[in-house]
């Protein structure tokens, strides 16, 4: 059974699913738009779950149309952290549940992580021999990997970290949208069993999934032709930009 929206709100409903086709074959850095929009349409962890089939959806559109250009050293080295951080946001959000508490209470905590991440990227912007080895080790890649699996698995908001992590390791604009694609296909598909078993995922709710399906399709395209057309250092900017706004919305700032 579908919800009881209003017009209005299957507007912004299909919106948002566009953002998600936008976010996925494009700029990361807006998915923040749906993740917002889903939030007020499904108050508390419901969104998490509801979104997370439509996720999925365009992660294969993404795959498919930038699966050539994806760099897999960096996906293999932040998927394990991911995983173990897609656990930890799991066990937040099944506490979370027993005691009543909304999942917007995270959001200070994870736009805070997202704030620190795009100043420093920022820094070494200006600064371009600063941290030069940083985001090529270990130990920059397991904690980013570590930090999206949390923030994906408890506010679908691990766009921005990961937008962040790709941009530190100097990626081609085609390469970023390829080895997020893949990334963000695997770490959702391994979200799915938690989703369900926090009762997030239901019969009536993929019902929903379904009909905003055409919604991200045409958003998959549309980010395709964005990244097309944008130069290298514009691309570079805007994630960075949206990673910012990403931040403050988070925080409750804006």
């Amino acid at each position: 059974m579908l919800p009881e929206f209003s017009g209005f709100q299957w507007v912004l409903a299909s919106v948002a699913a566009v953002g998600i086709g936008v976010s996925k074959s494009g700029l990361p850095g807006i998915s923040l738009m749906h993740v917002v929009i889903f939030a007020q349409l499904f108050p508390g962890i419901a969104s998490t779950g509801i979104v997370l089939p439509m996720l999925v959806c365009g992660d294969i559109g993404a795959v498919i149309l930038f699966r050539r250009d994806a760099r897999w050293p960096h996906v293999i080295r932040t998927l394990p952290p991911a995983v173990v951080g897609v656990a930890v946001g799991w066990a937040l959000m099944h506490w979370a549940q027993a005691h009543h508490i909304a999942g917007a209470r995270f959001n200070p905590f994870i736009g805070g992580i997202v704030l620190t991440l795009a100043l420093v990227q920022l820094w070494r912007n200006l600064r371009p021999n600063l941290f030069t080895h940083l985001p090529h080790s270990r130990a920059f890649a397991w904690a980013m990997g570590g930090i999206a699996g949390v923030t994906t698995m408890v506010a679908n908001a691990a766009g921005p970290v990961m937008g962040l992590y790709l941009l530190a390791v100097s990626l081609p604009k085609d390469a970023f949208v390829g080895t997020a694609a893949w990334f963000f296909l695997l770490i959702n598909l391994i979200k799915v069993p938690f989703s369900a078993q926090l009762g997030l995922i239901q019969g009536h709710t993929l019902l929903f999934n379904v009909v905003l399906v055409p919604f991200i399709i045409c958003g998959l395209f549309l980010g395709k032709r964005v990244v097309a057309v944008l130069p290298q250092k514009s691309f570079d900017n805007l994630v960075l930009a949206f990673a910012a706004f990403a931040s403050a919305r988070l925080l409750g700032a804006i």
